[in-house]
């Protein structure tokens, strides 16, 4: 054959997904490890808003330890006695009154997708159509 590919090239094809597979997208902005002590339980998921609050409230001294911008989301996994592994993402959020827990709508050219985290504030995702 001169001049052209054979029908099939051999050669690794790195950018393929056969070769890498689907990119996921990332679920934590950073991932760190930080010391609280007096934290109950291995595993803790926890919220921590803008006006203090931690939900629930028994992890307020991981959000204190974490030591980012409010609001964001986290999940934490014990190592040891006092030191925690964390994963820390930002997230919005709304005051809305909405029945139910959960969001789904289209608002003009934006998907809005929500869950109530206490009373009339819910974190919300917005994505375009």
């Amino acid at each position: 054959m001169t001049g052209g590919r054979p029908p099939h090239e051999l050669g690794p094809h790195w950018g393929e997904v056969g070769i890498h597979g689907v990119h996921r997208l990332r679920e934590w902005e950073a991932v760190f490890a930080v010391e609280a002590a007096g934290v109950d339980g291995d595993e803790l998921d926890l919220v921590a808003l803008s006006d203090g609050r931690v939900l629930p409230p028994e992890a307020h001294a991981l959000a204190v330890a974490i030591g980012r911008p409010r609001p964001f989301r986290a999940r934490a996994v014990r190592r040891e006695r006092d030191l925690w592994v964390v994963g820390v993402r930002p997230i919005v959020v709304e005051e809305r009154l909405e029945p139910g827990d959960e969001l789904e709508r289209v608002e003009g050219e934006v998907v809005v997708r929500g869950r109530r985290l206490v009373g009339s504030l819910w974190e919300v995702e917005r994505a375009r159509l």
